[in-house]
This record gives C-alpha cells, sequence and structure tokens, in this order.
C-alpha cells in the first residue's frame, strides 16, 4: 500500500505541510475494516490520532541513532574530516539545525526517496559527501554495512519514537488490543509516551526541528528535549527526570480504553504511564518558558517562506 509521502518524492517533508503523510491511506484501510491492523514507524504517527484508532503495540525500539553514510570517495572519514564545504544530504530539519551547529565547516540539502533511492543518489552522483539516515532503517534493510559513522546525542538528537515499529488498530476491537498488548516493550512505551508528550505540548512537527533523547536507568526515566532554528545558530536543550517504578498499589487498575498520546498499553502500568506522560509536558513547559515557542515559530516562518 503506498501512501502520499512515499508519493511525493521532489519536496522536503517539512514543506508537505501534511501531518498524516505516512499514515492516513493505511488508517483509512483500517477505518473500511479492509485491514485490522498497521504497522508504522512510531516518529511517523502524529501524536494526536484520528479518532478510533489507537496505538495498540510498540515494539522494543531498535538502535534511536542517526547513521552517516559517506560516498564511497570519502571511505574511512567522518563528519569531521570531511573537507570544507562539503555537502551531506538530509530531508530533516531536525538534523540539518542540529549538525549545522555542531559541523558548521559543512553545507546541507535536501534529499528524498526511499533508503535505495538516496543510497544510490549518493553513490552514483557528485552531490553528496555523505547521507544522514536513521541506523534502524539500515540495519532492519540489512545494510549496516553501509553506516560509516553514529551520531550519539553529543552530535544529533534523534525523532521522537525514532527506532521503534508501532502497531495501529481500532480503539474498540478489544479482542485485537489484547492480543497485540503482548508485544508491547514496557521501556519502550514508556520512553515514547513520554518523547511523544514532550512533542505534543510543544506543537512540533516535522516543519521545525525538534530532538529527544531518552534513556531508563534504575527505574528513573530521563528525557532531554531540544528545540533549534533552521540553522541551528539558536537552540534549547534541557534534562529532567522521573520515576517509573512500579506502582505500590496492587493490583492496578488499568483502563483499557485509557490513550496517552495516543497509546494503549494496558498491561503496563498506568501509573508509570502517567509519570511519564507529565514528564513531556513539564520538560516542554521548561523549554516554552525560556522560548521555544519563539523559536518554534520563526523556524516554521521561515521553512513555509522557503
Amino acid at each position: 500500500m503506498t501512501t502520499t509521502g512515499d508519493k511525493i518524492l521532489d519536496t522536503a517533508l517539512s514543506k508537505i505541510g501534511e501531518k498524516s503523510l505516512f499514515t492516513k491511506e493505511l488508517e483509512n484501510a483500517l477505518e473500511r475494516n479492509e485491514v485490522d491492523l498497521v504497522v508504522h514507524s512510531l516518529k511517523d504517527l502524529p501524536t494526536t490520532l484520528p479518532p478510533g484508532f489507537t496505538i495498540a503495540a510498540v515494539l522494543k525500539r531498535e538502535n534511536p541513532f542517526d547513521a552517516v553514510v559517506l560516498h564511497p570517495k570519502h571511505a574511512g572519514k567522518s563528519l569531521d574530516t570531511l573537507p570544507e564545504n562539503s555537502v551531506i544530504g538530509t530531508s530533516s530539519l531536525r538534523r540539518a539545525a542540529q549538525l549545522k551547529r555542531r559541523f558548521p565547516h559543512l553545507q546541507f540539502k535536501d534529499i528524498r526517496g526511499n533508503l535505495n533511492t538516496r543510497l544510490k543518489k549518493l553513490d552514483e552522483k557528485e552531490d553528496f559527501a555523505a547521507i544522514i539516515l536513521a541506523a534502524a532503517g539500515l540495519k532492519r534493510m540489512g545494510w549496516e554495512d553501509r553506516t560509516s559513522q553514529v551520531l550519539l546525542p553529543a552530535d544529533c538528537m534523534y525523532a521522537v519514537g525514532q527506532g521503534a515499529l508501532a502497531v495501529e488498530a481500532r480503539a474498540r476491537d478489544a479482542d485485537i488490543l489484547d492480543m497485540l498488548s503482548v508485544l508491547h516493550h514496557s521501556d519502550t512505551v514508556l520512553r515514547c509516551i513520554a518523547e511523544r508528550a514532550f512533542l505534543r505540548h510543544l506543537e512540533g512537527g516535522c516543519s521545525v526541528p525538534v530532538a529527544v533523547h531518552t534513556e531508563i536507568k534504575d527505574e528513573q526515566l530521563y528525557l532531554t528535549g531540544a528545540v533549534y532554528s533552521l540553522d541551528g545558530s539558536e537552540g534549547l536543550k534541557e534534562t529532567m527526570q522521573t520515576s517509573v517504578a512500579a506502582s505500590d498499589k496492587f493490583p492496578e487498575e488499568v483502563d483499557d480504553l485509557v490513550q496517552r498520546v495516543g497509546v494503549t498499553a494496558k498491561k503496563i502500568s498506568g501509573d508509570a504511564q502517567d509519570r511519564a506522560e507529565q514528564l513531556g509536558v513539564d520538560l516542554a513547559k521548561l523549554l516554552l518558558s525560556k522560548g521555544a515557542k519563539e523559536i518554534l515559530t520563526v523556524a516554521r516562518q521561515l521553512n513555509d517562506a522557503r
């Protein structure tokens, strides 16, 4: 099944202005009962789903980081060691903003298409010294050997939900939801709920540079979130944490119909999910209090004017 995002390959995603680029056609099939579930990259799913749908499973997250794939003639180099004014291909405002800030000697240019198409554009032409792709996508396609460098959070934080697969279903299909619930990976669910709550409260999307990093250590969920201007010259980044330890209340009542930023996860502590969601909201409020709205408003306006 082909989606709008699959069809429009000559325009940067941030310019198309469609919130459901890679999901609308799949959700239409779900609504018409032609299918009972659809699988997405979680980062493609809006933080508010259409009425009647829910994310019934979030699978264990693959590597969420971004990867550098170098042109063969630059084998052995890294972004740090590429020549001055080398052109890097990425269609992501988030990646470009962070990397312009971190590697000011490089230039960045849009590149669209599926993984095959982008790798072909890199290998067969001289337009790009390297391209930036999701490490998870390269691994799932069996092309990990093309990874020249993995970008850690100090260089480039990832997109909300990146690296996780999500299964969407009709919210009232109790049997389907119950069947899919065993696929939920608890830590991934809690991390992604926090990330999605952060993005939703910021009113962000692919038309503005918003980045995150999450981890769970010793039952503490850490969320780092950031917003940037398009050129990376301005940025705000903060980290907050919360406990996601299981509640002492036993047995805990989890409402099957409760969604948290579109996710239904009835077999995972509702209290922990609530705290994860609140963490995302609290971090967004902190950044907004420091001027994030102004940065994102200008970024959106400049992107629209490009």
